[in-house]
């Protein structure tokens, strides 16, 4: 298992952990190109009034190297060694982007399912554009996003090889319509949804928190107007002055910090 420790004081044990699995379609990215918005997130934590926050990104081996489950197995790999330095799983936020929130939702599908997991949930989740559905007719482009629904569905499948089904929920997480599985996947504080009002992945997205909201469940969602996938990252990268750049940063740390405590 590999991964990136961010670490506010290295000599103090945190007191709060982000974990997080970065996207790319299974088969491109790294937790290195994300540096300077997990660095910039757990900066944000110390001044929301964390004493030592603290963030773990996954380096999960990318389609054609391996293919599912090895993925989903580095994933629970990671959560094990985040709940070992930190005991308490209700200070733990899970959370990813793209296709790294689908190994996160289907991280909490396969706890659900595993009864040495049962009081061992993470507190919260973040979900930055979550491609919830691999295969899915509702995965359409739209006139501003930048992803091609043609080419994500070719990278599903590389993703699933040939002897993963596509309709399997922890594959393909929006596949589990059962709500008690996903009450019983929540993170105990809840979920926290941040997509983009015009990307591909939106139709899905709503769908599934329509879904969790049927349960009961604490969700929170900021759908973005006329913003495209994973807005949040993006405009970290992309914007010009300091607010619009940490825009979704900031949300999603005054979320974490109302809800975490």
């Amino acid at each position: 298992m590999k991964g990136v420790w961010i670490v506010y004081n290295e000599l103090e044990e945190p007191d709060i952990v982000v974990y997080y699995c970065h996207g790319g379609g299974f088969s491109m990215g790294s937790s290195y190109f994300y540096l300077e918005f997990l660095l910039a997130w757990v900066s944000l934590l110390k001044d929301a009034g964390y004493r030592n926050p603290s963030l773990f990104a996954l380096e999960y081996t990318l389609v054609p190297d391996a293919i599912y489950p090895t993925q989903l197995n580095q994933t629970l790999a990671g959560y094990k060694h985040v709940l070992s330095i930190i005991g308490d799983p209700s200070r733990i936020c899970v959370g990813g982007d793209s296709a790294g929130a689908t190994l996160t939702l289907s991280l909490l599908l396969h706890l659900a399912r595993s009864p040495d997991y049962e009081k061992k949930r993470p507190g919260f989740a973040t979900l930055i554009s979550p491609w919830v559905t691999l295969v899915s007719p509702k995965n359409r482009d739209t006139p501003s996003d930048y992803l091609n629904a043609e080419s994500l569905h070719l990278y599903a499948e590389q993703y699933a090889g040939s002897k993963a089904a596509l309709e399997d929920p922890i594959v393909s997480p929006g596949k589990c319509r059962k709500i008690g599985w996903w009450y019983r996947a929540s993170p105990c504080r809840g979920f926290f949804f941040l997509f983009g009002s015009e990307e591909v992945f939106g139709p899905e997205t709503r769908a599934l928190v329509a879904l969790l909201k049927e349960t009961g469940l604490h969700v929170e969602v900021r759908e973005e107007k006329g913003s495209i996938h994973a807005w949040p990252v993006a405009t970290l990268f992309l914007s010009d002055t300091k607010a619009e750049r940490q825009k979704g940063l900031e949300d999603i740390v005054k979320v974490i910090r109302h809800r975490m405590g």
